[in-house]
């Protein structure tokens, strides 16, 4: 009984050093962008030792890959947030724009997402790996599901290319108006965007029928 309260304290404290080590690696990505950031900085900012850092995280890649696959499974497991059963019998309108609103809401309501994404962006030519890393994860998350659910409730020719299209468009306009700065430039209204968007996709679904 006393190793295994033992086992379950250990794994806790394991546990909340990660967490620790997430949100300081976070803060420090944030701050000095990935080629500034040490594993000296995020111990530092974690508030642990820079061992601890290395035996939970194998290096600096490691640590930011893993934060881009919670970035990922925290805001985008939410895009499909109903059950299959619920999402094959509603309207593929209704899901569509519930889908295209989410992302959006992400972009738009969460600086730490933008924020994350400024510094993947940023690093990507001197460091390809992350950004790969980024793409792997939301092709894994998002897009394959987007795919799924065109091909089995719309009838469309292309769903993949129909997917890109969709998320294609989401990421066009956070891009321009939320980290290029150019709301007044290009301005459009976001309920705007997502009514026409959803009725280009479901209406061409709507006349191979």
């Amino acid at each position: 009984m006393g190793d295994t309260n033992s086992t379950s304290t250990e794994r806790q404290l394991s546990s909340e050093k990660a967490e620790a080590i997430l949100a300081g690696g976070m803060q420090e990505f944030l701050t000095h962008g990935f080629a500034a950031t040490s594993m000296d900085r995020v111990a530092k900012s974690a508030g642990v030792s820079k061992a601890t850092v290395y035996s939970h995280f194998q290096d600096k890649e490691g640590l930011f890959n893993a934060l881009i696959r919670r970035l990922v499974e925290e805001q985008f497991s939410l895009i499909f947030a109903s059950s299959d059963k619920e999402i094959q019998q509603a309207d593929p309108a209704i899901v569509l724009s519930a889908l295209a609103n989410r992302v959006l809401e992400v972009g738009t309501k969460d600086p730490q997402f933008i924020n994350f994404m400024r510094v993947i962006l940023g690093e990507s030519g001197r460091f390809p790996k992350l950004a790969r890393a980024f793409v792997r994860n939301i092709e894994k998350t998002a897009f394959n599901t987007l795919c799924q659910y065109l091909s089995s409730c719309l009838n469309l020719s292309d769903p993949e290319a129909t997917a890109r299209i969709f998320v294609g468009t989401l990421v066009h306009y956070l891009i321009v108006q939320e980290m290029l700065h150019g709301k007044d430039i290009l301005p459009m209204e976001r309920d705007r965007l997502v009514e026409n968007l959803v009725t280009l996709i479901v209406g061409n679904s709507a006349k191979k029928i």
